[in-house]
């Protein structure tokens, strides 16, 4: 039995995995840089260790001061959290090596699916429909145009161990082949430590849908239906939303076959997702499988009634998932507050919150790791705050959310919020017919100007 975790991350998903670690009855050590030493993840833990400087690869990167830390104070499991060492193959062998439980997949399946050339041959042999492609990586300019030109433009090259965003480059002729190539590969090694690129064809105007899912690495997989995700920038998610506008209970189902068949195929352990791109024709195609919990999964626990961090920690106690349907009940929303001017391409604005005043109500939830007189460092991801809303329907949902942001106060540092609330107004999001290329023509208007 797991005793006590060392959640190794920061912040908000710290302070998440704190709350259910306690209701759980188990003991928690939190790590931190000297910059995050008065952050709420810090406090509410039992312990707390610092690992380092601010800098993430001195600090929240660094093997050794995770396992360390974890033996000097007794914890016997590390929660890796979202980001950071979330999807390390290597981090995860450390634990076992160290006999530390690692919550979540073992070494194999997170190196399995990191790569995503070899995730989707994976998964085509699982009998997921994939978006046609590369076979595997592409080794130079010659042959990736060799596979473009098969494949028929657009295509998309794609860094192998991407993720967010980075790495990837939309190439629309031949012609701009060899530039977009060489970015993405300069910009995969500067990320992940590995330039390895492949191809794919790019679907113009898709929706993102992933399915969330829970496995015990015994052979039982379920899922809990889908998250909408196409609200993106740059292909950074900014809204995600359960379920979506456009699934109707077949396609949901087929979609959550399809999951559940390709996590079964890799005996998968923990909380995942299994990502799709839905065309025009309502045809889906196997994107990408990410092994560790979601930014966005607190949608997915409002409209199922799950605590999925619970449900991570209880697989990696030996317990079992019981086969059984998950019924959505209502709709949940959730736009991410970063630290960022919108009004200035999306900038970061580190520095100190001299008003902090979140939301609060029926059916609303935050989720922060700030307060008034925190001071946000520029070191890290901007998310500072998750606005959660639920209610009965989405139009129900839309309109709380409205209240719920003019009512979320945030002073001494510039906000997405203004974004959201024009967001929630606009015509298109609200009648659900947007796609992931919607924020290219969408205008933001300064109010009160």
């Amino acid at each position: 039995m797991i005793k006590k975790i060392l959640i190794a991350n920061r912040g908000e998903i710290a302070l998440r995995i704190i709350r259910t670690c306690h209701e759980m009855g188990l003991q928690t050590v939190a790590v931190y840089s000297t910059v995050d030493r008065d952050s709420l993840h810090v406090r509410f833990s039992d312990e707390a260790v610092c690992i380092g400087p601010p800098p993430a690869r001195d600090s929240y990167l660094r093997f050794d001061r995770m396992i360390a830390a974890a033996e000097v104070t007794g914890a016997d499991a590390i929660h890796p959290g979202y980001g950071f060492l979330a999807e390390n193959p290597d981090f995860s062998a450390i634990c076992q090596d160290h006999h530390i439980k690692f919550i979540g997949p073992p070494p194999e399946t997170i190196r399995m699916m990191g790569d995503k050339s070899y995730a989707k041959i994976t998964m085509k042999e699982a009998g997921l429909p994939v978006i046609p492609g590369s076979e595997g990586i592409v080794r130079n300019i010659s042959d990736g145009r060799k596979s473009a030109a098969e494949i028929g433009y657009p295509v998309i090259v794609k860094a192998t161990a991407g993720g967010g965003g980075r790495g990837m480059r939309i190439v629309w002729s031949e012609e701009d082949f060899a530039h977009q190539f060489e970015t993405a590969g300069s910009e995969a090694e500067a990320s992940f430590g590995d330039g390895s690129l492949y191809v794919e064809k790019f679907i113009t105007g898709p929706r993102h849908i992933e399915i969330q899912i829970l496995g015990d690495g015994k052979g039982n997989v379920i899922h809990f239906g889908e998250r909408e995700c196409s609200i993106q920038r740059r292909h950074q998610k900014l809204l995600e939303e359960s379920p979506s506008p456009i699934v109707d209970a077949d396609l949901r189902s087929r979609m959550g076959e399809a999951a559940v068949n390709g996590a079964t195929a890799v005996n998968y352990e923990g909380v995942g997702t299994v990502e799709f791109l839905l065309d025009d024709d309502r045809k889906f195609y196997f994107m990408e499988m990410n092994t560790r919990i979601q930014v966005e999964h607190p949608v997915t626990e409002e409209v199922t009634d799950c605590d999925l961090v619970e449900y991570q920690i209880r697989v990696a106690m030996g317990e079992e998932v019981e086969p059984r349907e998950i019924r959505l009940d209502g709709h949940a929303i959730e736009c991410r507050i970063n630290a960022e001017d919108p009004f200035n391409n999306f900038a970061p604005s580190p520095g100190t919150i001299s008003a902090f005043h979140p939301s609060g109500g029926h059916g609303v939830r935050v989720d922060t790791h700030v307060y008034s007189g925190y001071e946000i460092p520029p070191y890290y991801d901007s998310m500072i705050a998750k606005l959660i809303v639920r209610s009965r329907t989405r139009e129900l949902a839309i309109q709380k959310m409205i209240r719920a942001l003019d009512e979320f106060v945030i002073e001494g540092v510039s906000t997405t919020i203004p974004f959201h609330q024009q967001l929630m107004l606009n015509e298109k999001f609200r009648a659900g017919t947007f796609d992931t290329s919607f924020l290219d023509s969408f205008k933001l208007e300064r109010v009160g100007t």
